[in-house]
């Protein structure tokens, strides 16, 4: 069984309230989005708060995985890449805020729970439309591309790692991802 799948079954034994097989999952994948979500926010005290609430937002919406979309690890990614930029839109509204404050206002009354940073609705759905309409058309896609851009994009790994993930020379992974984009474009229909 590849490490792929083994992902899968544990994340979907999680949503059938399987805590042990959670705990193996994340195990298994907590460094890969803790690394993803220090390239996003670069603050340590962030990444680790977004790791913390991905995590739970895994734990509960795990029973909406499905396998035959996207693989575990992809799903897992992007949970995490909406939170890391939650919490970057927050961090740009407070820093908003407080950088337009004259000296004679309460800084109590500007507290971050007191800023409405949620999205505008739908926008969520937006996403995950887009979502959806980008893996169906990676289906189409040539295996290895594929493989390549949704490590690349979706699970945040560099060329050099995923020639050693993939086991192959450098240039080949520049040449699957430059190959990968370029088909992707002819499929969504973007010049």
């Amino acid at each position: 069984m590849s490490s792929a799948q083994q992902l899968d079954q544990w994340l979907t034994a999680a949503a059938a309230g399987d805590r042990r097989a959670f705990a193996q999952l994340y195990a298994a994948t907590s460094g890969r989005l803790f690394a993803l979500l220090l390239r996003v926010l670069v603050r340590r005290e962030l990444a680790e708060e977004a790791l913390q609430d991905s995590y739970v937002r895994i734990w509960l919406k795990a029973a909406s995985f499905d396998p035959q979309r996207s693989g575990a690890l992809t799903w897992m990614a992007s949970i995490a890449r909406h939170r890391a930029l939650d919490l970057l839109r927050a961090c740009h509204a407070e820093d908003a805020l407080t950088d337009n404050i004259d000296d004679g206002i309460d800084d109590a009354r500007l507290h971050p729970a007191w800023i409405d940073t949620r999205e505008r609705p739908g926008e969520r759905a937006e996403q995950d439309q887009a979502l959806e309409r980008l893996q169906r058309c990676m289906k189409h896609m040539d295996p290895a591309q594929r493989r390549a851009l949704e490590l690349a994009f979706f699970d945040g790994y560099t060329h050099e790692e995923l020639a050693r993930i993939m086991n192959v020379p450098l240039g080949t992974v520049k040449g699957r991802i430059r190959r990968g984009l370029a088909r992707l474009r002819g499929i969504i229909g973007i010049r």
